[in-house]
């Protein structure tokens, strides 16, 4: 049935298409006898005339006649094209009919009709070309497209005129930053010529400018002599209100590595809290590592020595109970807090807050962040949520106090009526990302930046972030292969000599091997510093360290952020970092506070293009090649193979003499097919 349904519309359709082109020609036969009889009557007429007027010349009477014919044959052919019912009372063409017979219009017969009418336009053309052009359009029943631009709207169609346009080059997104971020408080970066006597620096009262002279220091860095007098002005009118009755601004510090970001904002914060009366939990410093929780625990309490106030450190060092009875204390039914100032890590803080009810951050006036790009990428652990919310609790007997704290809104005269204590968070990094989505999610009110780095983001499309490189950094890059690099670092410790070295692997299990290999070669000092060690050993061994016992140390990126660990010369990179917030941070150990320094990182083949792109992108003050010849290291790999082979030997014979528990076995496996 359907293919006798298809076969009857077939049919149909041809019917109806022979139908219309008979119709057609019937017209055509019509209008060329008209148009005889017209030619007729017209030489009638021109005759009787001739005595009244100049009879034309024929040239020009013939030329004439023959466009008159071919405007009436233009016209017969749009007739021809009018639609047309047949027997159903459909309305259809006959390219219709055309193309329900084959299925699509013949391309050939459109091309070849309009270029036949181009062609008799252009021969109509008088002289001027005004007769050319409409007929033309009239020709091909659109515009000439010569007479609208490409790409633009034609005023007679309103149709786009397609094709004939060069291609445009699609304009990039520009990068947009808030104002904050794109103009910054620019800080000096040249250290050693931009220092500011203490006595220049507005604000500091004289029992921490003895304290600061008594330690060696007589002048503040670039960033110390910003950033102090910014945060000391927010306290100006006492801890309750900010500047003008308002609420004080939050603080971002963005400076290089070594430059005495710590101290920004230890003395300011020492200084607002040294006249409290009662002691409660003030100022909350929160850091991503125990070690440098501890590094900066230490500098708060040589500052705070002599006055009230108490600082407790609060990340993981101590247990549970232990860290809770030097935080609070409770006496009967009341409970009392033993801490001023606090410096915990994420983890231990969330602890305390959710297991320790009597501590309390209800009277929080500072909150700092330190190394806050690292805090922001661990926004997972929801700690500052929790932060916020036990600032913001309510407890028994704080709906009825006139200063309770209730968490800011939108800023109206009913929210400025109630006098409350303002949470004022201060960020500092070496490497602060530019991302205002990652900003965001600090919540941070009316930020202020202070950057020894400023990009210009208005004329520029690229989106990579340029950072603070060390001022007396010296960078290098060391082409390699990975049997190689235990050589090169044999040939840097015993040929060149370099004393003391921070070396980087970029897990815990790569600077094992290498401590181990390394130990069993002699003739050098070495250490590991790795999450393999508890926090005691950790500390004793960048005790030692620092006091020139040991003349490498091995690190995972444990030891990178942050630590200040004096007297480092050289930095390693044994294994290249992938991203460049990690190299900023492993290289900025060392030329600190101005001091010279210089890095050296070992590049495979397949990982030179990229690293020197990425330095080139983040503002690499510049990247020079040091090659090792062969020839350096070849009495090295004969001892080098054969310390490999009594290695692997002894630690087969350590697994033989023992009983080892499953994982630490497959652990152990694991290092030694490493070696071999």
């Amino acid at each position: 049935m359907a293919e006798e349904k298809e076969s009857t519309s077939e049919s149909r359709s041809k019917a109806l298409l022979a139908k219309l082109q008979k119709q057609a020609k019937a017209r055509e036969q019509q209008s060329l006898a008209t148009k005889e009889q017209l030619t007729v009557q017209d030489a009638d007429t021109t005759q009787i005339t001739s005595g009244k007027k100049k009879r034309k010349p024929e040239k020009v009477e013939e030329e004439e006649n023959k466009q008159h014919k071919k405007k009436k044959k233009r016209k017969e052919k749009e007739e021809s094209t009018e639609q047309l019912e047949d027997a159903n009372g459909i309305s259809v063409s006959v390219e219709a009919a055309e193309k329900a017979i084959t299925g699509t219009l013949p391309k050939k017969k459109k091309i070849k009709d309009k270029n036949k009418a181009n062609a008799e336009a252009v021969e109509e053309t008088t002289g001027d070309g005004v007769e050319a052009k409409e007929s033309q359009e009239t020709a091909n029943g659109h515009p000439d497209p010569s007479d609208t631009e490409p790409g633009k709207i034609s005023s007679d169609n309103s149709f786009q005129i397609l094709g004939g346009y060069m291609k445009k080059r699609v304009q990039k997104v520009q990068r947009v930053l808030p104002k904050w971020l794109a103009e910054p408080d620019m800080i000096e970066k040249d250290i050693k010529s931009n220092l500011v006597t203490l006595s220049d620096v507005a604000g500091i009262c004289p029992a921490l400018q003895k304290k600061l002279e008594a330690k060696g220091i007589h002048n503040f860095f670039p960033v110390q002599a910003e950033v102090i007098p910014a945060i000391l002005e927010t306290v100006n009118s006492g801890l309750l209100i900010g500047q003008g009755g308002y609420r004080p601004r939050d603080i971002c510090v963005s400076a290089p590595t070594g430059s005495g970001k710590t101290l920004a904002f230890v003395i300011p914060v020492i200084q607002a809290l040294m006249m409290r009366v009662v002691c409660e939990v003030r100022a909350l410093a929160v850091l991503p590592t125990k070690e440098l929780a501890e590094q900066v625990y230490k500098v708060f309490c040589s500052y705070a020595e002599g006055t009230d106030l108490k600082v407790v450190m609060a990340a993981g060092q101590k247990s549970f109970a232990a860290e809770q009875a030097t935080l609070t204390e409770t006496r009967g039914r009341r409970c009392r807090s033993l801490a001023d100032i606090v410096v915990a890590t994420p983890g231990r803080l969330v602890d305390h807050i959710n297991k320790n009810e009597s501590f309390s951050l209800q009277h929080l006036r500072f909150l700092i962040i330190d190394e806050a790009d690292r805090m922001i990428d661990s926004m997972h652990q929801a700690w500052l949520n929790q932060v916020i919310k036990a600032v913001y609790k309510s407890g028994s007997g704080t709906d009825t106090s006139v200063f309770k704290r209730v968490e800011p809104g939108p800023i109206t005269v009913a929210s400025l009526s109630v006098p409350q204590m303002p949470l004022q968070k201060l960020l500092f990094s070496a490497t602060l990302t530019q991302n205002p989505e990652k900003l965001q999610q600090l919540g941070l009110h009316q930020p202020r930046l202070f950057s020894s780095t400023h990009t210009s983001t208005q004329n520029s499309t690229h989106t990579e972030e340029k950072f603070d490189f060390p001022q007396g950094l010296t960078e290098y890059y060391v082409p390699s292969t990975m049997n190689k690099k235990p050589l090169l670092i044999l040939h840097f410790l015993l040929r060149l000599k370099y004393k003391p070295v921070l070396c980087f692997t970029n897990s815990r299990e790569a600077a094992h091997r290498l401590f181990l290999l390394l130990k069993f070669y002699g003739g050098v000092e070495v250490a590991e510093f790795s999450s393999r060690l508890s926090p005691t050993e950790r500390q004793k061994t960048l005790k030692s360290f620092e006091q020139g016992k040991i003349a490498m140390l091995i690190s995972t990126d444990a030891a990178a952020r942050g630590i200040d660990i004096k007297g480092v010369k050289c930095v390693i990179n044994y294994d290249a970092p992938q991203y460049i917030r990690t190299y900023i941070h492993r290289v900025g150990r060392t030329a600190r506070a101005g001091q010279a320094g210089v890095a050296f990182t070992f590049l495979l083949a397949i990982q030179m293009k990229r690293f020197q792109k990425m330095l080139l992108n983040a503002g690499s003050p510049g990247l020079q090649k040091h090659v090792v010849k062969p020839q350096h290291l070849s009495g090295l790999e004969s001892r080098y193979e054969e310390i490999l082979v009594e290695l692997g030997e002894a630690i087969k014979i350590s697994f033989s003499s023992r009983t080892w528990h499953t994982a630490h076995t497959a652990k152990s496996t694991y290092i030694i097919y490493g070696l071999m």
